[in-house]
């Protein structure tokens, strides 16, 4: 059957390597199984960066700084975007305007991976997987 693999949403990401209480029991249990495959990504790498200049993010500087040492700290892998995600991000029959979410939608989709948010805009999209 394979290991179990798992994108996470930002805040998921930041929240995990800071041992964040905001994370569900669920989504802790998930992150520490060693079996499971973590993915994060390259979207993420932007969205964080980009909030943390506008001062959204100042609790995350550290993460903001350092992000590729951290990613690897953490044991999860980089996801790149490819023309494929880029694609369904943009064409899927979704009301959220969120792109950041989008990309994380259709990168989950098209590599079959299962989602961990706690963003509820999520729930409406029945072709992601998700997990919290």
């Amino acid at each position: 059957m394979g290991a179990v693999k798992y994108l996470l949403d930002t805040h998921v990401f930041l929240w995990a390597v800071q041992k964040d209480v905001m994370l569900s029991n669920t989504a802790k249990i998930a992150l520490s199984d060693a079996s499971a495959v973590k993915y994060v990504s390259s979207i993420s790498a932007y969205e964080i960066m980009y909030k943390y200049k506008l001062g959204k993010l100042a609790e995350y500087a550290y993460v903001a700084e350092n992000y590729l040492s951290i990613l690897k700290a953490f044991g999860s892998y980089e996801l790149p975007i490819n023309t494929l995600h880029t694609h369904l991000a943009g064409s899927l029959d979704w009301s959220h305007r969120d792109p950041f979410d989008r990309f994380l939608a259709a990168q989950a989709s098209v590599e079959n991976l299962t989602l961990i948010t706690n963003d509820t805009a999520f729930d409406s999209l029945p072709l992601v997987k998700l997990l919290w």
